[in-house]
């Protein structure tokens, strides 16, 4: 019998691993600031399941590579991190529709020698959200158009009344407000992501999500804040979830309700683990554990 020191040693108990141990596995690339480890950790020693959850960094070079290896090595699960989850769907054996819709997958369910992909992230997105208040006819601004853009607009095209989309590239955003309205008949549209836009759209906005990454909209938000229009009644959410952002701290300071990406994670965390083991998941040791786990980085 062998030990598995993990990341979250200073919450989890060490993890005993022996022959008879299933692997579910987290690939990204950059990997070192996943909290994912520590939480699925956490729920297989809840649940007492002979499971344990590993990190890979994988390059984009080598994501055919790495998924064939983990295919051969009979992972119970996968979940995708960036920038993976768009490609790795050319290289399953069968995707979900609601993945197929949104075009990326961010858990795969091994079966035997075949592979499943799934999304969680739209859902997961929208039950932090939940959180918050109704989500029903909100006007919603995203910022950004990548892959957990897409899903949560997904999720969200099916109770926003209309949803705008900000953009580095406008090619991209616009793609993106062209699927909205498809996925749901809502009126959407998109701008190019500029502080006059910005200012703009969020002043008409009552929902505002950013899945920019953290260097790209930390100077975005300070704009924003000066500008006045992140006010009372507002729902604010910042996918990022390394630590609370100063922009959610003002945005709470001006009368906004917030949520940054943790809990995010820690919802589709819960929805990709009952997809592996067919329980619902111990969601409120998941989130004491990434709590934790964040609080002492």
């Amino acid at each position: 019998m062998s030990y598995l020191l993990n990341a979250s040693t200073r919450a989890i108990d060490l993890l005993r691993i022996n022959g008879s141990t299933q692997v579910c596995a987290v690939i990204g690339d950059p990997i070192e600031h996943t909290l994912s480890p520590t939480i699925h950790n956490a729920a297989f020693k809840r649940q007492k399941m002979d499971l344990v959850y590993v990190a890979f960094r994988v390059r984009k070079r080598d994501l055919q590579a790495a998924i064939e290896g983990l295919r051969s090595l009979g992972v119970l699960g996968i979940n995708i991190m960036m920038p993976h989850k768009s490609r790795v769907i050319r290289f399953l054996d069968w995707i979900d529709r609601t993945a197929q819709e949104i075009g990326a997958v961010n858990t795969v369910v091994g079966k035997k020698a075949t592979l499943h992909g799934y999304n969680t992230d739209g859902e997961g997105a929208l039950r932090a959200l939940s959180q918050l208040g109704s989500l029903s006819g909100r006007k919603a601004l995203i910022l950004g158009a990548g892959g957990a853009a897409k899903a949560i607009a997904y999720y969200l095209s099916k109770s926003a009344e209309t949803i705008v989309i900000l953009n580095r590239t406008p090619s991209n955003g616009a793609r993106l407000a062209s699927r909205i309205t498809e996925w749901s008949g809502i009126a959407s549209r998109s701008c190019a992501l500029s502080r006059k836009n910005l200012a703009r759209e969020t002043r008409g906005a009552d929902l505002l999500i950013n899945t920019l990454p953290v260097h790209v909209f930390a100077p975005l938000g300070k704009l924003v804040l000066q500008d006045g229009v992140v006010t009372q009644n507002k729902l604010v959410m910042d996918v990022n979830y390394t630590s609370e952002s100063q922009f959610l701290t003002e945005a709470k300071q001006a009368g906004a309700k917030t949520i940054d990406g943790l809990e995010m994670l820690i919802q589709q965390a819960g929805l990709s683990f009952k997809l592996w083991t067919g329980q619902e998941a111990p969601i409120e040791a998941m989130r004491q554990a990434a709590i934790e786990e964040r609080t002492s980085r």
